[in-house]
């Protein structure tokens, strides 16, 4: 068993709860278990976490459980209304947590969310927020970034701990990682949302499929455009990333820049493909998905 060192503590493993056994959930809490960590799960479908408790994963009752027993709780959940559902009530995180308690807030949720969940929590209990930017393949192979935020102190704590999903960075107080995390997102909504309107103005002015790809490789989207080249062409896109929660992803940029005053004219153009392809049934595939309702569009 592999053990971790924490600043200024005696080397040990850490007890770590894993709330929410979703794609990503799955892979940090058989990461963990891989590091050496002791796992407790929990997740409202139980049979998710079977593999995990058959590699040895403690499967618990529910968030307040988790919260009792665990020194850190991560939860990886879809939304900010599945956040407070894990927290609140009689069951939620709030419930079990206490002055030993760290929760790790790694979803993609918003500041908002994370201001909410401070509130909800004890105030004893200690708080960070880290989400993540990859998906699937970085979090199998623990090379996702997290942009952790919270006290400097909590932050060096932990740093051993996130370290098994991939390379955290400090970047700034509560809030803060949510807040890259949108981001890092807007890049991804602007991006891809471009990268299919050039290619359906390439296709309705003349310019060939092939020769707009030569073209491209000149440009800032050169990266994009050769990553993506295959699936359009071929129309299958790897579900890395549900496009239903891109669609979530770019509301939450959307209310931020609402918040702070922010004029985002093309973000809000890219949020509306994304929002258009979930509503024709592309949800539950991949975000790239995106790009097939751009060029099909009548």
């Amino acid at each position: 068993m592999s053990h971790v060192t924490f600043p200024g503590h005696h080397e040990r493993v850490a007890v770590v709860g894993v709330i929410g056994m979703g794609a990503m959930g799955r892979r940090y809490a058989r990461r963990l278990l891989d590091a050496g960590h002791e796992v407790i799960v929990w997740n409202r479908t139980p049979a998710k976490a079977d593999e995990l408790v058959e590699l040895g994963a403690v499967r618990v009752a529910g968030p307040a459980d988790v919260a009792r027993r665990a020194e850190a709780v991560i939860t990886v959940v879809a939304d900010p209304a599945a956040l407070e559902a894990v927290t609140d009530g009689p069951d939620g995180i709030a419930a079990g947590a206490g002055g030993s308690t760290t929760v790790i807030e790694m979803s993609t949720v918003g500041p908002a969310a994370i201001s909410r969940l401070r509130d909800a929590l004890p105030a004893e209990t200690r708080m960070l927020d880290a989400p993540v930017l990859g998906s699937l393949t970085e979090a199998e192979e623990g090379t996702l970034h997290v942009f952790v935020g919270g006290p400097d102190e909590l932050a060096d704590r932990w740093m051993p701990v996130l370290s098994a999903l991939g390379t955290p960075i400090h970047v700034g107080p509560l809030g803060s990682g949510a807040a890259a995390k949108l981001v890092a997102n807007a890049t991804l909504v602007g991006t891809m949302t471009l990268l299919g309107e050039t290619l359906a103005l390439a296709d309705s002015i003349g310019v060939p499929r092939d020769v707009a790809f030569r073209v491209m490789a000149w440009t800032p989207l050169a990266a994009q455009a050769e990553r993506r080249r295959d699936p359009i062409t071929t129309g299958e896109f790897p579900r890395r990333f549900d496009l239903a929660l891109a669609t979530k992803d770019a509301r939450l940029i959307l209310d931020a820049a609402r918040e702070a005053g922010v004029d985002v004219k093309v973000l809000e153009a890219g949020a509306a493909w994304f929002a258009l392809a979930e509503d024709s049934g592309l949800g539950d595939r991949d975000y790239s998905e995106v790009l097939r309702a751009i060029l099909e569009r009548p």
